[in-house]
């Protein structure tokens, strides 16, 4: 496999480039701006300029629908300066209790409220969040033609999205989606497996890819987390900068969403370009997350 490099990755097809680890904020909360900013310095310093929040971050932190968008606004009003320097995305249609709303009035409406939210006039990059079954994909192509010509999106994209919703949607749009945002990590090899990084690669859609270490579950011990942890101690890295360089060795070119909320371990994710799997320990690791020899 070639080297780990800190090269820029395409943002699907918008025209823009990433970092290739980018920054999460579901759990972006309280009440301190001031410490919200520099969890915002941090991945700043650590060279990442995606920052990737949605409108339902917020209660599962105990707080508002809307509450980590609304502190990222404070930031913002507080340091107007960090929004140039970020390729801002957000996320809507999930709503607590229905579950699904793709409805044009609904998501129209929504991207209205993130933008006030944020205190921003347009996001790099809007996703529809979960797939609303109850929308066909004609409509929902639509509404996002709509946000596009609106100059409130850049480009937009889809999180949790099956490949055949994928390229349902696909066949709607006058233009091309830009991501796919699935749950990839060691521990989370489906998007390997259902088709959706050949997709990726086929679609030229830039891959986003949450929960990197497993929702926390990378921190206990296991058979991968021991593949980790050699590779890591080769590099003098920790075994969340392993993982996250296992994931962007597949020619996809996956970017973790970094989900840590603390500075240092923020600014650490860097040190996955020190590292560099092998084929053989790359599939090891698949092996190790599946149970089972590869034939």
């Amino acid at each position: 496999m070639s080297a780990l490099t800190p090269d820029p990755v395409p943002l699907g097809n918008s025209g823009l480039s990433i970092a290739p680890i980018g920054w999460g904020m579901w759990r972006f909360a309280g009440d301190d701006v001031g410490a919200a900013r520099a969890r915002v310095e941090a991945a700043l310093e650590a060279g990442i300029d995606f920052f990737d929040t949605a409108d339902v971050y917020g209660p599962d932190n105990g707080e508002p629908f809307g509450a980590a968008e609304a502190l990222l606004g404070r930031v913002l009003a507080e340091a107007p300066g960090l929004r140039d320097r970020m390729v801002l995305a957000t996320k809507g249609g999930i709503v607590p209790g229905v579950p699904y709303d793709s409805g044009a009035a609904y998501l129209e409406s929504a991207l209205d409220a993130s933008l006030r939210r944020m205190r921003t006039d347009h996001v790099e990059l809007w996703q529809v969040h979960r797939p609303d079954m109850l929308t066909h994909p004609a409509d929902l192509a639509r509404t996002l033609e709509r946000m596009v010509v609106s100059g409130k999106v850049l480009s937009v994209g889809v999180s949790n999205f099956t490949p055949a919703q994928i390229r349902a949607l696909q066949a709607h749009l006058p233009f091309a989606l830009a991501t796919t945002q699935p749950q990839f990590s060691p521990l989370h090899t489906r998007p390997l497996w259902d088709g959706e990084l050949d997709l990726a690669m086929e679609l030229g859609l830039a891959v986003l890819a949450w929960s990197p270490l497993g929702g926390g579950r990378l921190s206990g011990e296991g058979a991968v987390a021991a593949l980790l942890d050699a590779k890591a101690a080769e590099a003098g890295v920790s075994r969340a900068a392993a993982a996250y360089a296992w994931i962007m060795a597949h020619p996809a070119r996956p970017v973790p969403i970094v989900g840590s909320q603390q500075p240092g371990r923020i600014r650490e994710a860097a040190d996955a370009f020190r590292l560099q799997w092998s084929r053989a320990e790359w599939y090891a690791v698949v092996e190790a997350s599946s149970g089972h020899r590869l034939p």
